[in-house]
């Protein structure tokens, strides 16, 4: 599987605990948006249920950073579906402003492009990995 493709680098340092702020922030609104939003219907309906498991998904792969360019899009789709009413209204309690759902969508869209940095497990997985030859035991014929 080439997933190589879906990310450009892992930068690390202060620009790797950047990308991991951001991660850490997205991750966890959606997760504690999924649970507001299951604690505060008051009936469980296929909807909820799709829309909880949904946001608890891509907010906790987000925390540790798993699959982070495809989550990120999933997260910024979902925030623009509550934005936009695209889910039942007892989905937008815990946001009073659809306005309050702007900079996780902004942030969400910028993890995507950026990838997760080297403090996830997507670089542990999918990171650049160094291959060391070792010196030959014998010397090359002539």
């Amino acid at each position: 599987m080439q997933l190589h493709r879906l990310f450009s680098a892992f930068p690390a340092g202060l620009p790797g605990v950047g990308l991991l702020l951001l991660r850490v922030v997205v991750g966890a609104t959606l997760v504690a948006h999924g649970v507001l939003c299951l604690l505060s219907s008051d009936r469980v309906t296929l909807v909820v249920s799709v829309s909880f498991a949904l946001l608890l998904l891509s907010g906790v792969c987000l925390l540790i950073g798993f699959l982070t360019p495809i989550l990120s899009l999933l997260a910024c789709l979902e925030s623009l579906g509550i934005a936009f009413s695209w889910f039942p209204l007892q989905l937008l309690s815990p946001f009073e402003s659809k306005l309050a759902l702007a900079p996780i969508i902004g942030i969400a869209a910028a993890i995507a492009l950026l990838g997760p940095g080297a403090f996830s497990l997507d670089a542990r997985l999918f990171g650049w990995k160094e291959i060391v030859i070792p010196p030959a035991s014998r010397p090359p014929q002539e």
